[in-house]
């Protein structure tokens, strides 16, 4: 018999739903009964239950009446709305970070690139397939990069964003995959930022994520509004 607390159960379902819902491994609009949780997880309902309202807080899952709770839906019209707000909160952070440019950030960034710099982000060099720990690095060096505000919002808020970026990057990765240089963009990224060059890191970061959004919205069916 089981002595594990619910709580702790309830924490361990939503960290592997969570890790699911971003890798793609739970489509979006992918209905979730909690019994389908429960079996899935190996925990009772009343775990299951908060691991998906936990997720639904986090924009992952949503809830609706006579429908249960379902893996949130991706949309063309979301992901520019989280591209732009994205790159207007990141931008002003990036600069507000340069400015400051304590010791501290400027450390955690270098060893963040670094860190990234060194890890594939595929498991496989034949094919794509993705690799938990690059997801890791590429985490901590966008988080890195604005985290020189020093500010607990600003961290909270940027961590959301590039959770749901996320998301809708696992719809995209393995056409993205093949013809794109993300190692290169990322350091060319960090080498502005370290150098002070506020306009051009700023740029850089725009690009980036555009060129991200763009590829994810080739793979949805729909126009670029990035491409000149």
């Amino acid at each position: 018999m089981s002595h594990i607390p619910p709580r702790t159960k309830a924490s361990a379902a939503a960290e592997r739903l969570r890790a699911d819902l971003l890798a793609g491994a739970i489509p979006p609009g992918t209905r979730l009964p909690i019994e389908l949780i429960a079996d899935r997880y190996q925990v009772g309902p009343t775990p299951a239950r908060e691991a998906l309202n936990r997720l639904a807080a986090e924009g992952l899952v949503t809830l609706a009446d006579q429908r249960g709770f379902t893996a949130a839906e991706v949309s063309a019209p979301d992901l520019i709305e989280l591209t732009d707000t994205r790159c207007l909160i990141e931008e002003a952070a990036l600069r507000r970070s340069m400015r400051i440019a304590a010791p501290e950030w400027e450390e955690a960034l270098l060893l963040a690139a670094h860190r990234l710099a060194r890890t594939p982000n595929s498991a496989s060099a034949a094919a794509f397939h993705e690799n938990p720990e690059w997801e890791t690095r590429h985490a901590e060096f966008h988080a890195a990069l604005i985290g020189g505000t020093s500010s607990r919002w600003i961290a909270a808020f940027g961590a959301t964003l590039n959770q749901q970026f996320r998301r809708y990057r696992a719809l995209a990765m393995h056409q993205a995959y093949p013809g794109r240089d993300a190692a290169a963009e990322h350091q060319a990224l960090a080498q502005a930022a370290l150098g002070g060059d506020q306009d051009g890191a700023a740029r850089l970061l725009r690009q980036h994520y555009q060129r991200t959004a763009g590829i994810i919205l080739k793979t949805l069916g729909a126009a670029d509004p990035y491409t000149p």
